[in-house]
């Protein structure tokens, strides 16, 4: 669901991923996915500075103000208009993306920042924001050794154990066949793990 000329759009796996949330949580997953993947194009390597700048403080004054405020022409800024009572953690994204672009932190701004927006979005599902949500993000995000028992989440937060799972996939070298990441995604999905 990205809109026109916008360079941002799930992949296939991400899309995958999504579908096995409830109904009614996709928006959310897809809001975040997406959100990301705009702040990573804003900061893409070889732009100009000062547009980066301009880009990341046009999403952080956005999220510094309730949803009710924000322009109604940005259909990200609709699709996130559900996250307005986390908008913290959207901005603090927006602060991760800048911490890595400058080099203050090698990234570590930006994974912990993704986790907390990941911690957010378990709230926003109504599922338990706990160490289960925390690890496997940790894990899909690179920034933890993966457990050799995976996390079992609700339902809801099922997309996060299938983008762990084939982050995993791809850490190990075993992304290699298509054929085998949709089957990685289809028994993740239907079994949590």
């Amino acid at each position: 669901m990205s809109a026109p000329g916008d360079d941002s759009a799930l992949s296939p796996p991400e899309r995958l991923a999504v579908a096995y949330a409830p109904r009614a949580f996709r928006p959310l997953w897809e809001g975040f996915l997406l959100l990301d993947q705009r702040l990573a194009a804003a900061t893409r390597a070889g732009r100009d500075p000062l547009m980066i700048q301009l880009r990341l403080a046009w999403w952080r004054d956005r999220f510094a103000s309730p949803a009710s405020e924000w322009p109604a022409g940005e259909p990200l800024l609709a699709l996130l208009k559900p996250w307005d009572t986390q908008r913290a953690a959207l901005r603090a994204m927006v602060d991760g993306w800048e911490a890595r672009i400058v080099g203050e932190d090698g990234g570590a701004k930006l994974g912990e920042a993704r986790i907390e927006a990941l911690m957010a979005l378990a709230h926003l599902c109504h599922a338990p924001a706990d160490d289960s949500v925390r690890r496997a993000a940790a894990e899909w995000l690179g920034m933890q050794s993966p457990s050799t028992r995976p996390p079992i989440l609700p339902a809801m937060l099922r997309p996060l154990a299938i983008l762990r799972g084939i982050a995993l996939r791809e850490a190990s070298g075993k992304a290699a066949s298509p054929l085998g990441n949709l089957l990685a995604i289809l028994r993740i999905g239907a079994f949590g793990r």
